[in-house]
């Protein structure tokens, strides 16, 4: 349960895992079958093998590398990999003994050299971890890449992108990137721009709700432009030295949202 949690965090598809060990295991498979001489002792022995080497990846590529490495825990990283090893290293004893038992039935002579030999277990466990951490960096890499050129072209649309609002009895386009905030006067509201104000006798909260997700409801009176934000503190945010209030009934999704707790 606690293997099928951690990958269910992965945003890899289920079906990708287990053509990935399903590869591993055939490839583990042929290697000590063709050493041995016995594909049906291969297949038991990799039966036994496959759960260390699945657990160390599962452990080191979706624990290790994400809490400890990508947060630059160094000392901790190298610490609990180094833990790891040590685990793994028991564990692979532990496939040797059952190996000598059941395949073996006892007579270590009848045991192949190469399933005996623990520094050829552990090369192979790592291997295979360390092929995964890297098709996993590769993801990971390109999944970056992916939200940082989303980022850019929402910023890019943002420069182009209006709205239309009826004032002086003419409607009017303003660009979304050049709106700072909008504030509510009872029956019109005031969007305040870099350069002018415009008055619309729109609701503020049928902007809230039209608005892309830039725009921050941080007051029943105050839209803001997140974009547009010089600083903020718990309470109030400051936009071209005009300070606006974070009401009580908003706090708490502002800071979320501004990433303070």
């Amino acid at each position: 349960m606690i293997v099928l949690g951690i990958l269910e965090k992965n945003s890899k598809p289920m079906w990708k895992h287990i053509l990935f060990w399903s590869v591993a295991a055939i490839l583990l498979m042929l290697t000590f079958g063709l050493s041995y001489g016995n594909y049906v002792n291969s297949f038991y022995f990799v039966t036994f093998l496959l759960p260390v080497a699945i657990g160390t990846s599962i452990f080191f590529n979706y624990y290790l590398v994400p809490v400890f490495l990508l947060q630059q825990k160094y000392i901790k990283f190298w610490v609990y990999t180094l833990y790891t090893i040590i685990i793994s290293l028991y564990l692979e004893m532990l496939v040797i003994i059952l190996s000598f038992v059941i395949i073996a039935n006892y007579n270590y002579n009848e045991l192949d050299p190469l399933m005996t030999n623990i520094f050829v277990l552990a090369s192979v466990i790592y291997l295979i971890v360390l092929i995964k951490a890297f098709s996993l960096l590769y993801l990971r890499l390109r999944r970056n890449e992916f939200k940082v050129e989303q980022l850019i072209n929402e910023k890019e649309a943002l420069k182009t992108e209006f709205i239309t609002v009826r004032a002086d009895r003419a409607k009017q386009q303003i660009k979304l990137n050049d709106i700072q905030y909008l504030e509510s006067m009872g029956d019109y509201v005031q969007i305040h721009t870099k350069s002018k104000t415009v008055t619309t006798l729109e609701t503020i909260s049928s902007f809230d709700k039209s608005l892309p997700e830039t725009f921050l409801r941080i007051h029943r009176s105050f839209i803001v432009n997140r974009n547009a934000i010089d600083k903020f503190s718990r309470t109030n945010i400051t936009i071209s030295e005009q300070e606006l209030p974070i009401s009580r009934t908003y706090k708490s999704s502002v800071l979320m949202v501004l990433g303070q707790p």
